[in-house]
């Protein structure tokens, strides 16, 4: 079971034996600890460490929030619960979800970057620290949090001994000839001493040696500097010297090097080499010459490669991003790059919009995971121009599969919003805007402002002549009231979007899902039959496409219809695939959906208390997607009937029991739990025919024979 996300370290730690002793013993006493210091002392580095090393004291782990990366003051609750790995489809606010998860959990919550959001942060993690007495808060900063109880660690230099053992062990790796023997010990220490002991300033200087001697070095910093030395009036020395220290790397780069530094500054979070080829190439800088510009970058140690489930992904650290965009401005280049970075990550998303209908969906996921915080910057770059609001509507309306497919249900709502509250001419982005808000608020559980969306676009596609977004419209109408239990409508509304889907030739993820739906309403009014012909042919296309998220759908109705026939094994081999699939992408309403519909497979091959185990595993999933089933009698049917069936087997004594152990799970254990196969006990039998099942007012399950469509 995941408890923790921080990162793996790259290097060795160096020192600081004394602060991480005390930074310890704070943590023992305070629950809320700041790590407070120059940019570049080592803050971050230190605060993961400690973290890493005391994490045996929280049970339920350490998390890391990363909020350097945000602009919007906003996003800081939002990013709290990213970081802590909640997916929540309810429309409770995210200090409400916090509050919540955290109330009765004992973790260690790292945060760190807050400094330009300090006005949000602080009141978050004061009313987190009031209603969660298990929580403790390490965070690091430049300046204090400032409340009430906090620890404030101050975090100096290194001293002499260990900025020379971090110097001499960032030296060797960077391929400085020799060793430290083969150095002057009094010149090291000189320029330990000159260098403040601020561990980036050291890192960067280390980065040289393979160019420069030590002596090189101390020349440089003496007599090409001076000026910056001094640094702005009344500035102090360690902001100074930590100035020398980049600009001093910036005047031995070479003009091309200092070029991409600065343009580089446009980036928010990591970024891949075809980002920075086409965001930062030009006549200046062929995109040819990018890597190579980059790798004197990166070998210098003034940007940092890291891994990531989508490949591999580049960093420029904050404080030298900052001297870059410094560089940027003057060089009256600014909006010019803002506009190239929003440029690229728009056609990205593009990109991943079509990529998200192959094979490529856990690529395009996780490619989209990692370009989230330069998307974020991108649609700001939008929202901040009122004649670009089109833009803005575009960027959220294409995110649509990321939104509603991998568990971004508040975000969407967030961005989709604030597009949408602006004017716009552009009909097209306005529109598709329109009806991702709808299917986002629909599965959030907000039929208010579904409705209000998707009436709004019908009415004005229709006005415009755009036949695609009123097919969305019409398309989640129905999908609306199939979640409120009215079938009929919601065959008719869906069967006509599909419809006009077939005139338009428009086949995708979404038009495969109103299939699916579609199923899904005939399969409760009794046509079991069509509804499986439907799916089968959904399975079959995904199958070519490499579809997977909608697949896992189509998997479930078949279960379903494989359970409703008596052949268990078959239905618990679909839903296997069905939970595997909707676990990868984030997918809460899929994975619940088939980890109910299993507990009740479970049932009828004999086994009540797992069943039961199931039932209670799907209760917290259900509190982060709100409503169970959305109130829907039908979609509540298979938890109701195996409640009934297995509560009658082991009594209310043992099936309550068996629920709060399934309650206790964590989700990747309830999934593992689903996925794993157990001997059967005393045998429930099924029902031998069709039998759509829904839930009656008083909650208990009721098999109903309809007639066949």
């Amino acid at each position: 079971m995941r408890r923790s996300n921080l990162p793996a370290e790259l290097n060795r730690f160096i020192g600081r034996a004394d602060e991480r002793a005390e930074l310890a013993r704070l943590l023992g006493e305070f629950r809320l600890v700041t790590i407070v210091g120059v940019g570049g002392v080592g803050k971050t580095r230190l605060g993961l460490k400690v973290a890493s090393t005391t994490q045996k004291r929280y049970v339920d782990g350490v998390w890391l929030a990363d909020l350097s990366v945000l602009r919007d003051p906003d996003l800081v609750a939002l990013a709290l619960v990213e970081a802590l790995e909640l997916t929540d489809h309810t429309l409770r606010t995210p200090h409400e979800i916090l509050t919540e998860h955290l109330a009765e959990r004992r973790i260690l919550l790292v945060l760190d970057g807050f400094e330009h959001l300090l006005a949000e942060s602080a009141p978050l993690v004061r009313e987190l620290l009031r209603h969660s007495p298990g929580l403790t808060v390490l965070a690091m900063g430049r300046r204090p949090l400032r409340v009430d109880g906090e620890a404030v660690f101050t975090l100096a230099p290194m001293d002499e001994t260990d900025g020379v053992g971090l110097f001499e062990e960032r030296a060797r790796a960077a391929g400085a000839p020799g060793g430290p023997d083969d150095r002057d010990p009094a010149v090291v220490h000189e320029l330990c001493r000159r260098l403040d002991g601020i561990p980036l300033a050291l890192e960067l200087a280390a980065a040289r040696m393979p160019l420069l001697t030590v002596e090189q070095v101390l020349h440089r910093l003496d007599d090409r500097f001076r000026l910056l030395t001094d640094g702005p009036r009344g500035g102090l020395p360690r902001h100074q010297t930590l100035r020398t220290a980049i600009g001093w790397s910036h005047e031995l780069c070479t003009p091309r090097e200092r070029l991409l530094w600065a343009r580089l500054s446009v980036f928010a979070g990591p970024f891949d080499l075809e980002a920075v080829e086409y965001v930062c190439g030009g006549p200046d800088l062929p995109a040819d010459e990018v890597l190579e510009v980059l790798g004197g970058l990166l070998a210098q140690s003034l940007v940092a490669r890291e891994d990531t489930t989508a490949g591999p992904r580049y960093r420029i650290l904050d404080t030298v991003s900052a001297y870059g965009a410094e560089w940027l401005a003057a060089l009256g280049d600014t909006e010019r790059m803002r506009r190239r970075h929003r440029d690229w990550y728009m056609g990205l998303a593009t990109w991943c919009e079509l990529e998200w209908f192959s094979p490529r969906q856990a690529e395009v996921a996780a490619c989209t995971d990692a370009a989230l915080p330069n998307l974020r910057a991108a649609m700001e770059l939008c929202l901040e121009q009122p004649d670009e609001a089109h833009l803005a509507q575009h960027l959220a309306g294409t995110l649509w599969f990321y939104w509603a497919g991998c568990g971004r249900l508040a975000e969407g709502r967030h961005w989709l919003d604030r597009a949408l509250a602006l004017g716009s001419e552009h009909d097209d982005a306005r529109l598709k805007a329109l009806w991702v808000l709808g299917y986002v608020a629909i599965l959030q559980g907000d039929s208010t402002a579904a409705v209000a969306a998707l009436h709004e676009c019908g009415e004005r596609a229709r006005s415009v002549g755009n036949p695609v977004a009123e097919a969305y419209a019409t398309h989640r109408m129905g999908c609306l009231a199939l979640l409120s239990d009215d079938m009929p409508r919601a065959e008719e509304l869906i069967g006509s979007a599909l419809e006009a889907y077939r005139e338009l030739g428009e086949l995708n993820s979404n038009v495969l899902m109103g299939q699916v739906e579609l199923a899904m309403a005939r399969v409760f009014q009794g046509d079991l039959e069509s509804a499986v012909a439907l799916c089968a042919e959904v399975r079959e296309i995904c199958e070519e496409r490499g579809e997977r998220w909608t697949r896992a759908y189509a998997l479930y109705v078949l279960a379903y219809a494989a359970w409703c026939g008596g052949d268990h094994g078959e239905a618990r081999k679909l839903l296997a695939e069905c939970v595997t699939i909707n676990h990868t992408f984030h997918d809460l309403v899929g994975l619940v959906l088939g980890i109910e519909l299993l507990a009740l497979v479970t049932a009828s091959e004999g086994d009540p208390a797992e069943a039961a185990v199931l039932q209670g595993a799907a209760l917290p999933v259900w509190d982060s997607v709100g409503l169970q089933l959305f109130g829907s009698g039908y979609f509540n049917g298979a938890r109701a009937l195996c409640e009934r069936q297995a509560g009658e087997v082991l009594g209310a004594e043992r099936y309550g029991a068996s629920v709060r152990e399934g309650q206790r799970l964590s989700l990747d254990a309830a999934v593992d739990r689903a996925l794993e196969r157990r001997g059967p006990a005393t045998r429930i039998a099924g029902p031998r025919a069709p039998r759509p099942f829904r839930t009656t007012g008083a909650g208990h399950a009721e098999a109903r024979r309809l007639p066949h469509r």
